[in-house]
């Protein structure tokens, strides 16, 4: 069995919010529903260990009872980076399997988590092929430095899985090294882990930005709109 790590923790500075962008609503449906409905629907998560930003910890909890999430939910509160979030989430988990998902990407279906979970390896991220060109550069001197295979390169996405064990263990390492990630695969791999990846989807994007939170209602809406 599985516990998710849910990170919901954000503020939402960039999307032009009031409020965390996690509680905005997508067509009528706050943010974070998405997520924790998939999530509801997978029967390997039996646990759901979400944090929220400070002092909306009330606004979380009347999100999971007016959708009656029945999976058990543990909320913590949110550190003041990803990186420190998931470190403070970690001793929470009851499994030895870890999935670690964020509520910013609602778009995430039942079948990306299964496919993680269907997998042979324990510790897996979903990625996509990245579709531009990009060079190493020199920020101070603004000089470009070399350049990089685009075939060697991959967009991390979420959901990821990892052993319990492992991932304790490269935050561990982290912290002694002094050293703070964006993301969890990077983290465990440069730990000494073996981390491998399947194919995830361009459908399945982070929202960040206005534009972004369009976007995703655009996706989102219901099968019949397309036939008016």
């Amino acid at each position: 069995m599985y516990s998710l790590i849910l990170l919901n923790g954000g503020i939402g500075t960039r999307v032009g919010a009031n409020q965390p962008k996690q509680l905005l609503k997508l067509r009528g449906i706050p943010i974070l529903v998405y997520a924790l409905v998939m999530a509801n629907r997978v029967e390997k998560i039996d646990q759901i260990v979400l944090n929220y930003p400070p002092e909306w910890k009330e606004s979380v909890e009347q999100v999971l009872e007016d959708y009656a999430i029945s999976t058990p939910v543990t909320l913590v509160e949110a550190g003041d980076s990803r990186h420190s979030s998931v470190a403070a989430m970690l001793p929470h988990c009851t499994n030895e399997n870890v999935i670690i998902h964020e509520a910013a990407r609602p778009l995430v279906t039942k079948k990306n988590f299964e496919d993680l979970i269907e997998d042979q390896h324990a510790n897996v991220s979903l990625m996509t092929p990245i579709s531009f060109t990009v060079a190493p550069v020199d920020p101070d001197t603004r000089e470009v430095t070399g350049s990089l295979e685009r075939d060697q390169l991959r967009n991390v996405q979420l959901p990821q899985k990892f052993s319990k064990a492992d991932l304790v263990d490269a935050h561990s390492q982290a912290e002694k090294d002094k050293k703070v990630f964006t993301e969890d695969a990077t983290l465990v791999a440069v730990a000494g882990h073996p981390v491998y990846f399947i194919d995830g989807s361009d459908v399945n994007f982070k929202v960040t930005t206005p534009t972004d939170l369009r976007m995703a209602g655009f996706l989102l809406r219901p099968e019949e709109e397309d036939d008016d």
